[in-house]
């Protein structure tokens, strides 16, 4: 099988990932940008991006993510789309194993985020790409005149429910709690749209439909109360799970979420290996935040490889 020896390693393409790659690129490091889907992560599913630095009217996360990746790649960065199956990060060449070959790093960036976090409710996995999804950019013009419900209370749900509204008639946003966790300025935009109908201190139990998505049973948490609301879809966006399952078997420390732990150089707890982005454990979850990881871990993996040296 071919192998291929590279400085630096980074695998996943989102904000953190491609900012590491540019600085490293631009540090003169041989790196190799390693993503299995689409070079930009989560961002190029977002409609639109306003609170990233620099763009004062806003920018969708795909022309972000475009940007990105084309300064990256001026500088040198090589980027494949591959998958990675497994590691061996217990010698000072840390192996990196394809499908097809395995490459040699001297540091490693683990950049690979997060996924969006399931409720695990009968339905949710019968429906998924029937009226069950994570994607309102993706999915939202499925919904336009038709009735939607949402199930979250963070940033990510509020401001998906108002971008759903673009289509559906109507939006339903369940959350368990009596108030959003959202910024205030998603809140007062929510509020205000009249499309969205708000279904506080409740929880969706299961999600009803026979081919497609019809419905789904809500349980009121403080009464005990069992209700159906009719709808032709539901979206999901209660929190993300880390892609860490390359890193099963390996001896680098993760959280209790499973997030990686690093310190404040990004470095994990394994020499050699670095972690940016949403995969580690960290009080933030933003494009800008990890595009500091991103900038961090480069910086850190290049005075690493300089002192092997």
């Amino acid at each position: 099988m071919e192998s291929i020896d590279y400085d630096l390693v980074i695998i996943g393409g989102g904000p953190a990932g491609l900012t590491a790659g540019l600085y490293a690129s631009r540090a003169r490091l041989k790196t190799l940008l390693l993503e299995k889907l689409s070079v930009g992560g989560q961002i190029i599913v977002t409609d639109w991006i306003e609170n990233y630095p620099g763009f004062p009217e806003g920018i969708s996360g795909f022309d972000l993510a475009e940007k990105m990746m084309e300064q990256a790649k001026k500088f040198g960065l090589e980027i494949e789309y591959n998958e990675v199956l497994s590691l061996n990060l217990n010698e000072t060449k840390k192996n990196i194993f394809l499908r097809d070959k395995t490459i040699s790093a001297r540091a490693i960036i683990i950049a690979t985020g997060a996924s969006p976090r399931k409720l695990n409710i009968p339905g949710e996995d019968d429906f998924y790409g029937k009226g069950v999804s994570f994607c309102a950019t993706c999915d939202g013009p499925f919904y336009k005149n038709r009735v939607a419900v949402a199930v979250g209370g963070g940033d990510t749900a509020v401001q998906e429910s108002i971008f759903l509204t673009r289509f559906a008639k109507k939006v339903y946003l369940i959350h368990r709690r009596d108030q959003f966790r959202a910024t205030k300025i998603l809140q007062e935009r929510a509020l205000a749209n009249d499309k969205i109908e708000f279904v506080f201190n409740s929880v969706v139990t299961k999600i009803n439909g026979n081919d497609l998505v019809e419905g789904v049973s809500v349980k009121n948490v403080k009464s005990g109360e069992i209700s159906n609301i009719s709808a032709d879809g539901c979206f999901i966006w209660v929190g993300i799970k880390p892609n860490t399952e390359l890193l099963k078997g390996s001896s680098i420390n993760l959280d209790d979420s499973g997030f990686i732990i690093t310190d404040s150089m990004m470095q994990a707890s394994v020499k050699g290996i670095f972690a940016a982005g949403d995969i580690r454990n960290t009080p933030l979850r933003q494009v800008s935040t990890a595009i500091g990881d991103g900038a961090i871990s480069a910086h850190s993996a290049f005075n690493y490889i300089e002192n092997l040296e």
